[in-house]
């Protein structure tokens, strides 16, 4: 009964918060690629991570100009997010749908030789928690869409996608078998799934274990993670008529494929948008869990092993590639910590692929000089003017593993301060008025960073090997800097912003 309980729970929570039936070629792996970094990896770089790795498919969350780009010419197949704010002009207007497919498909399959092969209408616009605030609009957007495809001459090669939360179906005694669409949208589901699967589209879930485990410290620990091989299955498995469930992954995809089969849609090819394990941001998130899960999971698509009711592993993307230290943290701080690699392309645990290979990191990176920003060792962490100054350097930079349980979580207060003020210098580009803290600071060259917490120093997205400086890419730079620096102009505080003008009339 627990493990029924955890399989309820976990569709709970994601409340809160081409043929695919075939086994996919040894080594060919998916992954999302998020770009809501203040200091991305350079495209280039990124590009040649994927396929270092094994990564043939990405998914993009929007048109990233320097993504789309990269991937031009690459090998590298493409699903293109379409986000949930142009859901209501898309819906409203064929024209704008043709615009947008001219713009952000036609131009870039082209032009660059992108391989756009999906593009993916809104994200989990069905979630409980919008409140039907998507509802009426993403199938109006998805029929737009794939008739901007045909005008385009593009619907054999790109077809219409829509990730959706799991929130979307469930069971109600936490069997597969019971699984049903959510009543309040059932009729919806049912006219999105009919429309997709008769225009060549496929249907594209996103399952969350993590956050079954972070929603309950009681909830069953190992039925989240895949079972090793050979061992016993967990007391929480959930047996199902002759079909035992030994993980969430299993039993929540097949709750979809029930209820699916059950109205007569089990014919449409469903992927798995988004699954992976965070790092860090939150006790449960940690290497060692992010290890075990998505080594199972690599383990599993690597096989082309599926589920009891989809024996053969669909197109699964892992979430994510990269850490994204600007991303939105409403659902909780691990959501900045999901990447299988740093932001900077290093590997955070070791992965074993196809035949044992391990991952390898980011080539070419560069980073930006050998210097951090912490308290001045003079200085009291119990200045008055220190928690002003804290929460103006966490404000504006990530501190999300400064929380309890989190890698940066035992600092004690002045290594805490120096974490938050040098992810600011960081976030700045280390322009040197960014490390002036009401006097509270200093710039220093000895490596700060102690135990389980790194103190970072960020990429110089100006300077990197497998690119040529040109004067546009410099110039370009110059753009992104000069922007961070009137950000800080624009946020700072008077005393900051005196500094950063004054070293701006210098330079």
């Amino acid at each position: 009964m627990a493990a029924l309980r955890a399989l309820a729970l976990l569709l709970w929570v994601a409340a809160a918060y081409p043929v695919l039936f075939r086994a996919r070629p040894v080594q060919a792996l998916a992954v999302n690629w998020g770009t809501r970094a203040l200091h991305p990896l350079p495209g280039d770089i990124t590009v040649r991570l994927l396929r270092d790795n094994g990564f043939d498919r990405v998914k993009l969350f929007e048109a990233d100009t320097k993504a789309l780009q990269a991937l031009g010419h690459s090998g590298i197949q493409v699903m293109l997010g379409l986000p949930n704010d142009l859901l209501a002009p898309v819906a409203a207007s064929v024209n704008a749908a043709e615009q947008w497919v001219i713009q952000n498909v036609s131009t870039y399959v082209s032009k660059y030789g992108v391989d756009i092969r999906y593009v993916a209408v809104g994200n989990e616009p069905f979630l409980k928690a919008y409140k039907g605030k998507f509802e009426a609009t993403t199938l109006p957007a998805v029929q737009n869409v794939q008739a901007a495809l045909v005008k385009a001459g593009l619907a054999r090669q790109v077809h219409v996608t829509v990730p959706l939360n799991a929130d979307v179906y469930e069971s109600l005694d936490g069997r597969p078998s019971s699984g049903d669409f959510r009543p309040d949208i059932s009729g919806l589901m049912l006219s999105l799934v009919r429309f997709l699967l008769d225009n060549g589209g496929v249907l594209t879930i996103n399952i969350y274990p993590f956050l079954s485990l972070y929603a309950d410290p009681n909830f069953p620990v190992d039925y989240a993670f895949f079972p090793a091989p050979g061992a016993p299955p967990s007391q929480a498995s959930v047996q199902d008529g002759n079909v035992l469930y030994t993980n969430v992954f299993d039993a929540n995809y097949d709750t979809l494929i029930a209820a699916l089969e059950k109205h007569g849609l089990g014919a449409i090819p469903v992927i798995v948008g988004e699954i992976g394990w965070p790092t860090d941001g939150d006790k449960n998130a940690n290497a060692a869990n992010a290890q075990r899960f998505n080594q199972g999971l690599f383990d599993r698509i690597i096989a082309g092993k599926g589920t009891p009711r989809r024996p053969r592993m669909p197109d699964v993307y892992v979430f994510a590639l990269l850490d994204e230290d600007n991303k939105s943290v409403d659902p909780g701080n691990f959501e900045r910590h999901w990447g299988v690699f740093n932001y900077d392309g290093s590997p955070k645990y070791p992965l074993r692929l196809a035949n044992g290979r391990p991952i390898v990191p980011a080539k070419g990176v560069r980073y930006l000089s050998r210097q951090w920003c912490v308290l001045r060792p003079d200085a009291s962490p119990a200045d008055p003017a220190i928690a002003g100054a804290v929460g103006y350097a966490c404000e504006y930079s990530d501190c999300t593993s400064l929380g309890a349980g989190s890698s940066c979580g035992g600092l004690d207060a002045r290594a805490n301060v120096s974490y938050a003020f040098n992810q600011f210098f960081q976030a700045a580009n280390q322009q040197k008025a960014a490390c002036n803290f009401n006097n509270l600071s200093v710039i220093t060259t000895t490596d700060p960073s102690q135990g389980t917490c790194r103190f970072e120093i960020m990429i110089d997205t100006g300077r990197h090997e497998l690119t040529g400086k040109s004067p546009s890419a410099a110039a370009s730079n110059h753009l992104v800097v000069s922007s961070w620096t009137a950000l800080l102009l624009t946020m700072a505080s008077p005393l900051l912003a005196h500094a950063l003008i004054n070293t701006l009339a210098a330079s």
